[in-house]
């Protein structure tokens, strides 16, 4: 344990940077991944894409979730978030028609000098064509059935651009900032608490984080958007939610899934 601690301690401080030594995003990665690889060294790298069933620790639900996602309930959203996006001809605000290409969210707009996301493009594209956005769970739906079409693609985003980096800064200070009644960050339950019991959950790796999203949980008895998780996840350490697609859960995003680069997305998925 004072070796995990020690090891999350520096994982954290390289996170930060010194007052006068920042870390550039390339060597984040290498510590973020490289703690992962060698503190689970069973668990293959893809598979960390499957989130909390990646983990030894949850070997017994692994089954039970192979055996759900072969008829997984968001077949039928998908099939709705297909027809959504044909109907409204939503490819044609997409390169390659929206195919193949969810990998690369969340991006810096160098034009509009933000983050955006598949959401945010999404409810642009029904802007432009004088139709009302949509909201919460159609918008997962849409935003699944976005995500599906890039199933397996390994995830690369850019995050070279001046504003970029800005972002990824804030993203990454969020992460590892505690906050709440509970004192928690991200980083406690999902590094140093990884593969441990909290709460009588089995916390997930941050590796791996997000790829899975939009996701189906039973809890919300349907899909919902790695906004709606980082809402739920800062209720349970008691402290106030934000609104999803505001510019600090895009941050954190756009941190997230840099960390994630190289992995398969897997989204849609069922999570627990």
């Amino acid at each position: 344990m004072k070796k995990l601690i020690i090891a999350v301690t520096a994982l954290g401080l390289l996170a930060f940077g010194s007052l006068s030594v920042q870390a550039s995003p390339q060597s984040d990665l290498k510590a973020f991944q490289g703690y992962f690889k060698k503190n689970f060294p069973k668990i293959k790298f893809d598979d960390f894409s499957n989130g909390l069933y990646a983990l030894p620790e949850a070997a017994d639900r692994r089954a039970e979730w192979e055996a759900i996602e072969e008829f997984p309930p968001y077949e039928l959203d998908l099939a709705k978030g297909k027809k959504f996006w044909e109907k409204n001809k939503l490819g044609t605000c997409f390169k390659n028609g929206g195919a193949g290409i969810a990998q690369n969210y969340p991006y810096w707009d160098k034009k509009k000098k933000e983050v955006r996301t598949a959401e945010l493009d999404i409810n642009a594209c029904l802007k432009r064509q004088g139709k009302k956005p949509i909201k919460k769970g159609k918008l997962a739906t849409v935003t699944a059935y976005f995500y599906n079409m890039a199933r397996g693609k390994r995830i690369k985003i850019d995050v070279s651009a001046p504003g970029a980096i800005a972002e990824y800064e804030k993203g990454k200070h969020f992460f590892w900032a505690k906050r709440g009644q509970l004192n928690f960050s991200c980083a406690n339950c999902h590094i140093s608490g990884a593969g441990k019991r909290v709460g009588g959950n089995i916390m997930s790796t941050a590796l791996g984080h997000g790829t899975g999203f939009p996701a189906y949980r039973s809890k919300w008895g349907g899909l919902g958007t790695i906004h709606r998780r980082y809402k739920g996840c800062n209720k349970q350490v008691r402290t106030a939610p934000l609104k999803q697609n505001n510019k600090t859960y895009r941050a954190l995003q756009l941190y997230e899934t840099y960390m994630n680069t190289g992995l398969p997305l897997t989204a849609p998925s069922n999570r627990f």
